[in-house]
């Protein structure tokens, strides 16, 4: 219309995941933003706050911690939590924990299965939510490419990418029989580029490590690791001091960095715009084994 008011490419994005999230709180009894403390997550944060403003978000948060998350991702947490007095709810599958389940130790596989996976089908049955929220985009990877924004998950939390229902002119099928649930992915036609674009565009406050600086390293399995309490230089390794950030944020022992000089915003956005791979080729866990990520799904991983 002529000399009306033209919305971005942004503002269609963000209005795209307004309606579904406000879909979720309508047609759901109980449901929760899952909250990773990665980028993705802080936006989903964002967006919530301006689906229900000026109204508090009518969802508890979820963090699944696996007891191996960056130290500056957990204050990071913790410090927003308190400051803007979110509803976190953080759960840990302590008797694992307590065995000593570690990726050196039990591969990354196994770890992934108890401490993330089954994690977080007990924090999700326990909380009896049919509903969880997830910042996953379906450019990520392979296997998230073939979610639907509404994801329907069995009584036992497990997804079929075969029996996923048409989603025509974002109508979505809420409808769940007792025991079932949903997850849903109000990001999935966001990019990585947008996510960071919508990050400079709001000013949204996110972890540290996402930025570069120099860090101490230890290079493992083609891997830039951390050298932190959680990664001790094994026979042979040792601790360089490099310039690195991280693309992407999980468990330390599974997350590597990239080589970069991208200190701020728009060193960040024009280094992605350029990049060639995925942020997740930096993720262990995805490629442990052949289909890794699809297996994880069909057993109730995000």
């Amino acid at each position: 219309m002529s000399g009306g008011y033209k919305l971005s490419y942004l503002d269609n994005l963000e209005s795209e995941s307004i309606y579904i999230m406000r879909e979720v709180a309508a047609e759901f009894e109980k449901p929760v933003l899952l909250y990773s403390v990665g980028k993705d997550s802080s936006v989903l944060l964002r967006l919530a706050r301006k689906a229900f403003y000026p109204g508090k978000i009518p969802f508890p948060l979820l963090h699944v911690d696996t007891s191996y998350k960056f130290t500056e991702m957990i204050e990071f947490r913790d410090n927003l939590a308190e400051r803007e007095g979110l509803n976190l709810i953080v759960h840990r599958s302590e008797n694992y924990i307590e065995k000593g389940m570690h990726p050196s130790g039990y591969g990354r596989d196994k770890c992934c299965k108890f401490l993330k996976t089954q994690a977080l089908l007990d924090a999700l049955s326990e909380g009896e939510f049919d509903a969880a929220i997830g910042g996953a985009r379906r450019e990520e990877e392979k296997s998230r490419a073939k979610e639907r924004i509404f994801s329907f998950r069995d009584r036992f939390g497990a997804w079929d990418p075969r029996n996923q229902r048409p989603e025509l002119w974002s109508l979505f099928n809420t409808n769940v029989d007792p025991g079932e649930s949903v997850r849903v992915f109000p990001l999935s036609n966001w990019t990585e580029l947008d996510i960071w674009n919508y990050i400079k565009r709001e000013e949204i406050e996110i972890v540290p490590l996402y930025y570069s600086k120099k860090r101490k390293i230890i290079r493992r399995d083609g891997l830039i690791l951390l050298a932190d309490e959680f990664n001790e230089p094994e026979e042979g390794e040792k601790v360089e001091e490099e310039m690195v950030r991280f693309r992407t944020l999980g468990c330390s022992p599974c997350s590597g960095a990239v080589e970069s000089d991208a200190a701020d915003l728009d060193g960040i956005i024009e280094e992605v715009g350029a990049a060639l791979k995925s942020e997740r080729e930096n993720r262990a866990i995805d490629h442990e084994s052949e289909g890794s990520m699809e297996t994880k799904k069909k057993e109730g991983y995000f």
